[in-house]
C-alpha cells in the first residue's frame, strides 16, 4: 500500500490547473529556490549538491526556451532565447569556477523575469475580468 504524500498531491494539483502565466512565475520560483540551494551548497563546498541545483536550474532554463513562441512574438521569442542561453551558459561557468557572483547574477535575472511575468499575469487577469464585466 502506498503512502499519499498531500503536499505532492496538492502541488500536482496546482501545475495541472494553473494558467500558463502562473505556470511561468512558479517556474521561476523554482529555478530561484534551486539557485539559493546552489548558493549555499557552494559556500559549503558541497559540489554534487551544487552541481545538481545548477543542473535543474538549467533543466528549467531549456524548457523555457523550449516553450519559447516566435509566432506570438518573433523579437520577443529572440531577446528571451538570447537571454535564457546566456543563463544558461553562465550557469556553466559558475559551476565550474565555484563563481558565486555568476550565479547570484543569474539568480538575480530570474527574480526580475518573475516579478515582469507576474505583473504581465496580473495586467492580462483583470484585463479578461474586465471584458467579463463589459458583456
Amino acid at each position: 500500500m502506498s503512502v499519499i504524500d498531500p503536499y505532492s498531491q496538492y502541488m500536482d494539483i496546482q501545475v495541472k490547473t494553473a494558467s500558463p502565466g502562473k505556470l511561468l512565475i512558479m517556474a521561476h520560483d523554482v529555478a530561484i529556490r534551486f539557485g539559493r540551494a546552489a548558493q549555499e551548497n557552494m559556500r559549503e563546498r558541497k559540489l554534487d549538491r551544487q552541481s545538481a541545483n545548477i543542473a535543474k536550474m538549467q533543466n528549467i532554463l531549456v524548457e523555457l526556451i523550449s516553450s519559447l513562441d516566435p509566432k506570438a512574438d518573433r523579437q520577443l521569442a529572440a531577446n528571451l532565447d538570447a537571454l535564457y542561453t546566456y543563463m544558461f551558459d553562465r550557469l556553466t561557468y559558475a559551476n565550474i569556477r565555484d563563481d558565486e557572483k555568476a550565479l547570484e547574477e543569474v539568480i538575480g535575472i530570474f527574480a526580475e523575469l518573475r516579478s515582469t511575468w507576474a505583473e504581465a499575469d496580473m495586467t492580462a487577469r483583470s484585463g479578461s475580468r474586465q471584458g467579463v464585466k463589459a458583456a
